[in-house]
């Protein structure tokens, strides 16, 4: 299977560069807010939108290419946009989690006490 971008029609190749340029700004961008935001818990927003964003649009680009210059619908690349986007969040979730715990414990000023429910007041 030789597929080439130069021989990919116009109004296919459009669509398929700006896809991977959104793709890549997407990705940068989260890249960027990864090294600019200053603590962990700032940090982990940026890299998850940047990812998410980033992968769709160049999970799109790779499904009109690929359908385009194959001749049949390529769509298997879903699966892959489904599990990262899924993951990826959940992932730095668990990640924020494991450090709020690991604050706590060491008693680190920065974070928020843990919720303890009190007594209602007696009347």
């Amino acid at each position: 299977m030789s597929t080439s971008f130069e021989t990919l029609p116009l109004w296919a190749a459009i669509p398929v560069g700006g896809l991977l340029v959104i793709g890549a700004f997407l990705t940068l961008v989260g890249a960027i807010g990864f090294l600019k935001l200053g603590t962990f818990y700032e940090r982990i927003h940026a890299p998850t939108l940047g990812t998410s964003g980033g992968i769709g649009a160049i999970m799109l680009a790779s499904m009109i290419f690929f359908s385009i210059s194959t001749e049949s619908l390529v769509i298997h690349e879903l699966l892959i946009g489904i599990f990262v986007t899924v993951t990826t969040p959940i992932t730095f979730m668990l990640l924020a989690r494991a450090a709020l715990h690991r604050d706590r414990a060491e008693q680190n000023g920065i974070v928020p006490p843990k919720n303890i429910p009190t007594e209602p007041p007696v009347e």
